[in-house]
């Protein structure tokens, strides 16, 4: 599981239903980041990765 910080919780969650997406970034640069739901409200998730 990956975790990433519920800004309605305000607390960092385990993310449920993560997956790997592709985000802009500045200059037309594609940011890799992780997509998931908050198990304790259901908000939507994100956490920026690193470059591959």
């Amino acid at each position: 599981m990956v975790e990433g910080y519920c800004v309605k919780c305000k607390a960092k969650q385990e993310m449920t239903a993560a997956k790997e997406v592709a985000m802009k970034g500045k200059g037309g640069v594609e940011r890799r980041a992780m997509k998931g739901k908050c198990p304790k409200c259901g908000t939507t998730m994100f956490r920026i990765m690193g470059k591959k």
